[in-house]
């Protein structure tokens, strides 16, 4: 039991450095922990060969259409992202991150990106598949918590 509370203390530890990692480079470039989101959200639908629609980016950072619409004005004027119709219908609106977005990003998280790499070295196969599993399984249920009413745990009280 000590050993698994050891690990869940280390998770939240690792996400709080993370976490202000992404905060420093919200700071440096004019952007709140919502827009962010939304430019990670983007990126992974483009790492996985997905449209990502103003829709869908509201599920993913958990917004109501207005405030999507807002969040993607402010990203597109400030140069972030662009809208683009999809290649296979033209009737859709999709999201794309700009270049300077992406170069932005590089910037920024490209030595931790490396030197995670780097970390990485001295594992052998095996065992990083056993982390990739540990990983997805505790994002998922990190994924579920955060998207859990606590209001509908306890009846409302």
């Amino acid at each position: 039991m000590r050993a698994r509370q050891e690990l869940a203390l280390l998770l939240r530890r690792l996400t709080v450095e993370l976490d202000a990692v992404g905060q420093r480079f919200a700071q440096r470039h004019g952007l709140n922990r919502t827009d962010v989101r939304a430019l990670v959200a983007i990126m992974d639908a483009a790492r996985r060969g997905e449209a990502l629609t103003a829709g869908r980016l509201g599920e993913a950072v958990e917004l109501r259409s207005a405030s999507v619409t807002a969040l993607v004005d402010r990203l597109e004027r400030v140069g972030h992202l662009r809208r683009a119709r999809d290649a296979e219908d033209r009737r859709r609106v999709v999201l794309e991150m700009s270049e300077s977005a992406m170069a932005a990003g590089a910037e920024h998280f490209g030595g931790l990106a490396r030197d995670l790499t780097a970390a990485m070295e001295g594992y052998p196969p095996e065992e990083l598949a056993v982390v990739r599993r540990f990983l997805l399984e505790m994002t998922g249920v990190i994924e579920r918590h955060a998207r859990t009413d606590p209001a509908a745990d306890d009846g409302g009280r």
